[in-house]
């Protein structure tokens, strides 16, 4: 990480807030490395400010949509988590990678959204045939749908 980024991140941390101005400076992957940075720090908040920063200054970046979709899953926030991953498969068009079908497919049986999630695994796996990710979520997704009411299934 540079120096820079680093003191930045670490005045952030000692004052409890961020410096708009000196985030404003950050590129994408500053971001993306940053958050991880105060994740590792136990700076849930901060990071939580910092990727709202980074999705203001780079609506359409992957490492910003990446990176604040996989701390919205680590919240929980699965309506958010679902529209930034809805939001790095439109930036990445052909090109999705599968984790990013993976994560979006969980997020969206974590909201209880079964049918959809399902639909996105198939469409992962029609881009990705034959991916051990992707084709373990979806055994795992079957196993973890048998265990649901009927009327949850349905949804």
């Amino acid at each position: 990480m540079k120096v820079q980024i680093q003191q930045s991140l670490q005045q952030f941390v000692d004052v409890q807030s961020l410096d708009l101005n000196a985030v404003s400076r950050f590129t994408p992957a500053d971001f993306r490395t940053g958050i991880q940075w105060l994740l590792a720090h136990d700076k849930v908040e901060l990071a939580q400010a910092l990727a709202d920063a980074g999705l203001s200054l780079h609506p359409e970046s992957e490492d910003v949509l990446a990176i604040a979709g996989l701390l919205a899953a680590a919240q929980q926030d699965w309506p958010l988590t679902i529209e930034l991953l809805q939001d790095l498969r439109k930036v990445q068009q052909d090109q999705v990678q599968p984790m990013t079908y993976q994560m979006l497919a969980r997020a969206l049986f974590c909201n209880m959204e079964l049918p959809q999630a399902r639909l996105v695994l198939e469409e992962g796996l029609r881009a990705w045939p034959a991916d051990p990710v992707l084709l373990q979520e979806l055994l795992s997704m079957a196993d973890s749908t048998h265990h649901l009411p009927a009327a949850a299934q349905r949804n």
